[in-house]
């Protein structure tokens, strides 16, 4: 059935070409025991163009696909690496690099892949280790070895990406020998959470690969494994994760706060709630989500500050806080996008949306090459060109966004982006195409249109954040969440217009930014810079007229560009502030803020 779908598909011609991998991926030989409620488009089935599109296009063009790997490797080939986790940036690259070219289909960026893993693979030794650290002084086994396992967990989640979208026996057999090392080691040797860093949360979050390898092979060894990992959180000194966000429900004081790490746990723990069916293990992974959300989340999508989740709405602006790690910010994304599969909740689908157009994409630098460590909401951005941890990270947030701009359940076809996107889709055998042209983020209006070779009959759904709301599609207004369209039967052609809201609005402060008022346009953050307002460069002496949305300036060209009232601290005269999104904001160095002073 599939290769005649494959077939149908290629008939129909260039409006189904897009993409590297038209068929499904390796699938896995273990069903899991708890459904995934919508189901994540494959990246070679889904185009998004608009605003996002062009992120996550310089993302691919800009640094994914001409990123040196020549330091990446050197670690592995001449030990030790140059610093305690360095090994943990290959597998990030080949975890995004793999995911963009399964989008892209560019030939270039797969002989790039091909060649890495060859490399990487080459250095493997015969037990099975996979990293950076000197013989005898491995895995935690000494003082400054714990961010081994850490590294041999971003390996694992490269290669066997790489694996599910090539093919490759060669990058499965390196990932099941790397996980056959571990699994000789802990506890056998000492305890996992010996291994890694923040009372063992940096080793135990290789749990999420182990999952995705028994689902894979349906070697029991590796089940077993990923219940050891859970029942060690409880040893003496480890992290406590799970008991602790049952009963006290706070990030913050489970296991140390360190929130990267804890996420990385937590996206894992998805991993083998799916699995195993072990509904506790998921609501302790919802309880950490409400807290996040009502007490550690910034306004731009992001989370931590000094890399951490701090005390309750303590959230501060600026860059000595060291605000939103993008490490934490694209953990914070897999994190909703689990918890969106699993539920179908459209919140964690309005969480995914607004860390995408604000905290992911205002790290990266918009020419796509570089990206900030942390990204401070008033300041000045830091971008880098050097190793770090979220300079490989961030690339990994975007390479996933084209997968959740369309959903699937059993009985809908699901539109999870306002943007120009398509996607296509199976539906009982016939292939069937969404293609959505919109005028967003200018104006709120769409039209899609549906592709088929014969007819077909499913049901729509539109998500609809509170921004958004109403919704007006096929002559009925739908209110924030899911608004669902009966099935029906679907010929080619077949189209509706859409009309959504779209405008500015003020959001007021609490807590830190008490008596402040921020901007949004949309699913955007706005911000204001002091090199494009003049004299209204003392930005912190603004008061912004809360009463007066913002409005967009006609005519700005590509750039997204609005005006906000203010009054300076000289009179009361209204003056008009220029604003742009968050993400555009601050690229060539300037001083910039969201939160400004309330004019009472």
């Amino acid at each position: 059935m599939l290769s005649r779908c494959l077939f149908i598909f290629a008939c129909l011609g260039s409006t189904f070409v897009f993409g590297a991998t038209p068929g499904l991926p390796i699938p896995d030989v273990v069903a899991p025991r708890l459904a995934d409620a919508v189901r994540p488009l494959e990246p070679g089935s889904v185009h998004v163009a608009g605003w996002l599109g062009g992120r996550i296009d310089q993302n691919v063009a800009n640094r994914l696909a001409v990123v040196d790997t020549v330091p990446l490797l050197a670690g592995f080939k001449q030990k030790p690496g140059s610093h305690p986790w360095i090994g943990e940036h290959v597998g990030k690259w080949l975890h995004a690099a793999t995911l963009a070219w399964a989008y892209t289909g560019d030939e270039a960026l797969r002989r790039k892949l091909d060649g890495v893993v060859a490399e990487l693979i080459a250095t493997q030794e015969p037990d099975g280790y996979l990293g950076t650290y000197v013989p005898g002084k491995r895995l935690g086994m000494y003082e400054g070895a714990d961010w081994d396992v850490w590294s041999h967990k971003y390996n694992l989640l490269g290669l066997l990406t790489y694996y599910r979208y090539t093919g490759s026996e060669p990058a499965l057999q390196a990932s099941r020998r790397m996980a056959d090392l571990l699994i000789a080691t802990f506890p056998a040797v000492r305890s996992i959470n010996a291994a890694g860093n923040h009372q063992g949360m940096a080793a135990t979050s290789v749990l999420e690969p182990i999952v995705l390898l028994y689902r894979l092979t349906g070697d029991e060894r590796y089940l077993a494994f990923a219940r050891y990992i859970v029942t060690a959180y409880d040893e003496a000194g480890g992290p406590g994760i799970v008991h602790t966000l049952l009963t006290r429900k706070d990030a913050s004081h489970t296991a140390n706060g360190k929130a990267y790490e804890m996420l990385s746990n937590l996206v894992g723990l998805c991993e083998y709630a799916r699995c195993t069916g072990d509904r506790p293990i998921l609501e302790a992974v919802g309880n950490a989500w409400t807290d996040i959300v009502a007490n550690r989340l910034y306004l731009t999508g992001a989370t931590s500050a000094y890399e951490h989740f701090t005390y309750d709405h303590e959230l501060p602006n600026g860059n000595d806080a060291h605000v939103g790690e993008t490490c934490a910010t694209v953990t914070w994304i897999q994190l909703n996008l689990q918890l969106l599969r699993l539920t179908g909740d459209p919140a964690y689908a309005d969480e995914l949306e607004r860390s995408l157009y604000n905290h992911l994409t205002a790290a990266q630098h918009p020419a796509g090459a570089d990206w900030c460590y942390f990204t401070a909401l008033e300041g000045v951005k830091q971008y880098d060109k050097d190793i770090t941890c979220c300079h490989s990270s961030g690339p990994r947030g975007l390479a996933l966004a084209p997968t959740f701009a369309f959903l699937q359940t059993d009985a809908a076809l699901c539109v999870n982006t306002f943007e120009s996107a398509r996607a296509k889709f199976i539906v009982n055998g016939t292939p069937v195409e969404l293609a959505q042209e919109s005028a967003f983020p200018r104006a709120g209006h769409a039209k899609l249109t549906v592709h088929v070779p014969q007819a077909a009959r499913f049901a729509l759904r539109f998500r609809v954040p509170e921004w958004a709301a109403p919704l007006q599609v096929g002559g009925q207004s739908y209110a924030a969440g899911w608004a669902e369209l009966p099935a029906r039967d679907w010929r080619d052609g077949d189209a509706l217009d859409l009309t959504f809201t779209l405008q500015g609005r003020a959001v007021r402060g609490d807590y830190t930014n008490y008596s402040r008022t921020a901007f949004t346009w949309g699913p955007f953050v706005l911000a204001a810079d002091a090199t494009r307002n003049g004299k209204l460069s003392a930005l912190p002496e603004l008061r912004l007229a809360r009463d007066v949305p913002p409005v967009l300036v006609a005519g700005a060209g590509a750039a997204l560009a609005f005006t906000a009232k203010v009054r300076g601290p000289w009179d009361d005269t209204p003056r008009d502030l220029i604003m742009q999104p968050f993400a555009d904001t601050g690229a060539a160095g300037e001083q910039y803020r969201i939160w400004f002073r309330t004019d009472q």
